[in-house]
């Protein structure tokens, strides 16, 4: 599944559609992503040599069925060695399984290597000193070529200093240092990742702002509302609903976002208020009102939706 998702993530989706595609939350998919830096990790190769997992797969049936080690090495072209080594190193006889053989051969194949920045210190500092000053990497590797040129240890590229700062598990530069790049973004994206004409969280069947009545844009009668989701601390979130002519303002308090959550609310907050201002409601693209028909239905209520990106 996570090869799945960084397979998707190279080729631009976003995560919303990674999301969809792999039945995984956003925000698990955004988990796996950050840890990372968003920067997809190299695929993991086996050792010229080494046993492949078909090998493994017959070491584990000719275990089940009796057979010695030298049986299995002649049938495999291996060493006996080989075998011995491989199904002691992994619970022997009886507790050999193929997938857990592989998973520790991948994990005692790896090498891990500190990143350039952590190898020299002088560099890492002069880096950091100049992230903090909001410098781009680009900059930084510009000042770094103009002031100490002739000095190899001072050399690095920009995109070495985008992933220390982006690979969090380096521990290189400190996390907070990603909000004073130019994106702020807290992870890794490169121009390939676009959400031009994917799948993205859509209001269905939405009426568009321009069909409201006049009465709404001239604010000339009671009863148009425009409502708003404010989320507070720890969790917290309210809905706003405000009459445009007389600027009444009715705060709904939300147990959740969703909008399983926020339509019966907003239904039950239409019950209690004046009939004057059953009119018309607008709201922005926010999926808490997803469920508009089912609100309209109960309260009688037309909804309106702003344009994409014009709250």
């Amino acid at each position: 599944m996570k090869a799945d998702l960084w397979r998707r993530w190279r080729a631009g989706e976003s995560i919303s559609v990674i999301s969809g595609q792999i039945g995984k939350p956003p925000g698990s998919v955004f988990t796996v992503l950050k840890h990372h830096g968003g920067i997809a990790p190299e695929p993991r190769k086996e050792r010229a040599g080494s046993l492949t997992m078909a090998e493994r797969e017959e070491i584990s049936r000719r275990l089940c069925a009796g057979d010695s080690y030298n049986a299995i090495a002649a049938l495999l072209g291996r060493a006996v060695s080989t075998i011995s080594r491989e199904v002691n190193k992994n619970g022997g006889r009886d507790a050999y399984r193929a997938t857990v053989a592989q998973e520790r051969a991948f994990d005692r194949a790896r090498r891990p290597k500190q990143c350039l920045l952590a190898r020299r210190p002088s560099l890492r500092e002069t880096v950091l000193a100049l992230l903090k000053e909001e410098w781009s990497p680009e900059q930084i590797v510009g000042h770094l070529r103009l002031n100490h040129g002739d000095d190899p240890a001072m050399r690095v590229s920009h995109e070495t200093i985008y992933r220390s700062v982006y690979v969090t598990r380096w521990k290189v530069v400190p996390r907070e240092l990603s909000k004073r790049l130019r994106t702020s973004r807290p992870i890794r994206k490169n121009r390939r990742h676009t959400v031009k004409g994917q799948w993205r969280s859509q209001i269905t069947d939405a009426r568009p702002i321009e069909e409201r009545p006049l009465a709404a844009e001239d604010r000339s009668e009671f009863g148009h509302l425009e409502g708003d989701l404010v989320i507070g601390s720890n969790n917290s979130q309210v809905a706003t609903l405000v009459d445009r002519k007389s600027r009444f303002l009715t705060v709904v308090k939300l147990a959740s976002r969703h909008t399983t959550v926020v339509v019966p609310a907003l239904a039950e907050a239409y019950t209690r208020m004046d009939p004057r201002l059953h009119g018309t409601l607008t709201w922005d693209r926010g999926m808490e009102l997803a469920s508009h028909k089912r609100f309209t239905a109960d309260s009688g209520v037309d909804v309106f939706f702003a344009a994409p990106r014009s709250p």
